[in-house]
C-alpha cells in the first residue's frame, strides 16, 4: 500500500528539482544575456558584425549558453572551411547556438526574431539576416547571400522554412540556393536524441510555442542531447537539383 505513495514522492521531488534547476538557470541565462550586450555594445559588434574577432566572441557567448542549459553537443563529420552555403534542418530556436557554438557562420532568421526582446537586439548586432515568410522576398534573400558569400563569409539557412519535431525533414524551398551557384554547399543534420538514442521530440519549437514557454520548459532538463553532422560537400547543380540533395542528405544523416 506504500508504493503509491512512494512514487508520489518521488514525483514530487523530481518535480521540486526540476523547478530550481529552472530558477537557477534562469538566473544564469540572465546574466549571460546581459554579459552578451555588453559584449557586444564593447565590440561595436553592430559597426562590422563580420570581423573575426566578433564571429569567435559569438562562439564562445553559444558555448557558455550551452553549458549553462545542460546541452551536451556531439559533432560528428568535417566542416569545410573558408566560405560555405550551409543548410540544416530546423527543430528548435536552440539550433541557432547549437550550430554557431560548432561552426562560426551568419544566420538567415524569420524577421519575427528581431523582435524578441534582448535576443532580436542580440541577433542584429552579431550580423544575422532577417527573412519575412511569405513575403516574396526569397529572390532579394538570395542575391544578398550570395553578395555575403564573394566576400568571405559563411552563411546558415533553414530551406524548410519552418521547424518540425525532429523525425522528419520538410520540403527544402529551392530559391535561396540560387545564392551559392557559385559556392561550396555544406548540409549540418541537427538530431535532438534521449538517452536511448531515439528523436526527442519534446525539444521541437513547433505550432503555437512561444518562446519563453519553451526556454522554462528546456531549463527544466537535467541534460540535453543533440548530434550536429556536417555532410560532405553537395556537388554543384541546378537550384531545385541542389536543394533535393541536400535534402537528401540530411535525411541519410538522420536515419
Amino acid at each position: 500500500m506504500n508504493e503509491p505513495n512512494l512514487s508520489a514522492q518521488a514525483q514530487g521531488a523530481g518535480a521540486n528539482r526540476a523547478t530550481a534547476r529552472r530558477l537557477w538557470r534562469a538566473s544564469r541565462v540572465a546574466l549571460h544575456l546581459l554579459a552578451g550586450v555588453l559584449e557586444a555594445l564593447w565590440l561595436r559588434a553592430a559597426r562590422d558584425p563580420h570581423r573575426a574577432r566578433v564571429l569567435r566572441a559569438k562562439q564562445r557567448w553559444c558555448l557558455r549558453l550551452l553549458r549553462i542549459l545542460g546541452v551536451e553537443l556531439r559533432v560528428h563529420g568535417a566542416l569545410r572551411g573558408g566560405p560555405v552555403f550551409l543548410v540544416a534542418n530546423h527543430v528548435s530556436w536552440l539550433d541557432i547556438p547549437v550550430i554557431a557554438a560548432a561552426r562560426p557562420c551568419h544566420f538567415l532568421s524569420k524577421a519575427e526574431v528581431a523582435d524578441w526582446p534582448v535576443i532580436g537586439w542580440l541577433a542584429r548586432a552579431v550580423g544575422t539576416l532577417f527573412i519575412r515568410r511569405g513575403g516574396g522576398e526569397s529572390g532579394r534573400k538570395a542575391g544578398e547571400i550570395r553578395d555575403h558569400l564573394e566576400l568571405g563569409r559563411s552563411i546558415l539557412v533553414f530551406p524548410e522554412g519552418t521547424t518540425s519535431d525532429g523525425t522528419a525533414v520538410g520540403r527544402f524551398f529551392s530559391p535561396l540556393f540560387a545564392a551559392a551557384e557559385d559556392a561550396a554547399v555544406q548540409t549540418v543534420a541537427v538530431r535532438y536524441r534521449d538517452a536511448e538514442g531515439r528523436v526527442d521530440t519534446e525539444l521541437a519549437f513547433i505550432n503555437d510555442d512561444e518562446f519563453h514557454h519553451h526556454l522554462w520548459r528546456l531549463m527544466g532538463r537535467e541534460r540535453i542531447l543533440v548530434d550536429l553532422t556536417f555532410g560532405a560537400p553537395v556537388p554543384a547543380a541546378a537550384v531545385r537539383e541542389r536543394a533535393r540533395a541536400a535534402r537528401e542528405q540530411i535525411i541519410a544523416a538522420l536515419a
